[in-house]
């Protein structure tokens, strides 16, 4: 059996920046616009009054002070509020596929390999741009990655769920060396007129490099154990797809179709899920809270990882030992943790 290790990551980040202040000026100006076209029915008791965000909201609720977009002028247009991309040709490179290969070709080269020595591709991520062809396909033409690629789609745990993927093919050794690819383009299935969750999300492309340990080049993490759960709930959800179902008659859009959240339900549902997980994993390899050096959590909320390394480590961890990029990125979806 082989043992698998990350021997390279990389990074796309986007060069748009939208800061809470930003991004607060933008929803409000939106929401004048809102209950000024719907003063009579708000009057009426029909319609509810949107509510003004503020910079100190955000960061109570997430701890989030910027992100990182592909597309900027069409959030902050309080006419738009949602990113405008343009619509590429069926022969150019899609916008998934571009981030993906530039995050890809620098865990290659920090891993020291070329791309024709890469057997397996996996985009993992928490959205396509299609259903088909494969993006990971299109990616491994790009790159001229030999053997073969696959989508895979889990949501928020895409990243870690293709790591295990990837690294049960080395132990079982149909693979050498596998390349991860997480290209999250949040703001695409943002709703950024809701007030509860207008600041959650931002864009990046991570990519990791897997090899067999004996292979590497250089200092690298052997994956020594992967543990993977699901488990259902409705309480987020975006219903957003090919069996996309048609507008009810008077409706001007569908608030399904974009990132839906019960934030609080969420809390009290993960919380407990991850904490414990983590806890059984450790206790299944023997590993005592005393012998980690990093927790490398997915940056989704601020108080719920902070949460999560007390409960795991019985103490606050010190910021080297969680390390946290949500004031910077924002939620990035799977990408978060290999950030």
């Amino acid at each position: 059996m082989h043992q698998p290790a990350i021997t390279g990551t990389g990074v796309f980040t986007p060069e748009n920046v939208i800061t809470n202040a930003e991004l607060v000026k933008a929803f409000n100006a939106y929401a004048d616009i809102y209950n000024a076209e719907n003063a009579e029915a708000i009057a009426a008791g029909e319609v509810v009054t949107k509510e003004y965000s503020s910079e100190d909201f955000i960061l109570k609720a997430s701890g989030i002070e910027q992100r990182y977009v592909i597309d900027k002028k069409g959030v902050l247009d309080p006419k738009v509020m949602h990113p405008l991309f343009r619509q590429r040709k069926d022969e150019e490179p899609s916008l998934m596929a571009e981030m993906g290969v530039d995050a890809a070709l620098k865990a290659l080269a920090q891993a020291g390999r070329q791309a024709c020595e890469v057997d397996l591709l996996i985009c993992a991520a928490s959205n396509m741009e299609r259903a088909y062809p494969a993006v990971a396909i299109e990616m491994q033409a790009l790159l001229g990655v030999k053997g073969f690629a696959v989508d895979m789609n889990v949501a928020c745990s895409s990243a870690t769920f293709g790591i295990q993927a990837a690294a049960d093919m080395f132990r079982s050794g149909s693979v050498r060396a596998a390349l991860v690819i997480n290209p999250e383009i949040c703001s695409a299935h943002l709703e950024w007129r809701d007030r509860d969750c207008h600041f959650i999300f931002g864009d990046v492309a991570t990519a990791t490099l897997i090899e067999r340990v004996e292979d590497a080049n250089g200092a690298c993490f052997e994956v020594l154990s992967t543990r993977c759960a699901t488990e259902f709930s409705n309480n987020i959800r975006n219903n957003n797809g090919y069996l996309r179902r048609s507008r009810p008659a008077g409706m001007a859009d569908r608030r399904d179709m974009q990132f839906m959240q019960n934030g609080r339900k969420v809390f009290k549902e993960v919380l407990p899920i991850v904490s414990d997980h983590i806890g059984a994993h450790m206790a299944e390899e023997g590993v005592e809270a005393r012998d980690l050096r990093r927790l490398w959590l997915h940056q989704a909320n601020k108080s719920m990882n902070d949460f999560v390394g007390r409960k795991v480590l019985g103490r606050t961890p010190a910021p080297l030992e969680q390390p946290n990029i949500l004031q910077d990125y924002a939620n990035t979806s799977s990408a978060g943790s290999i950030i």
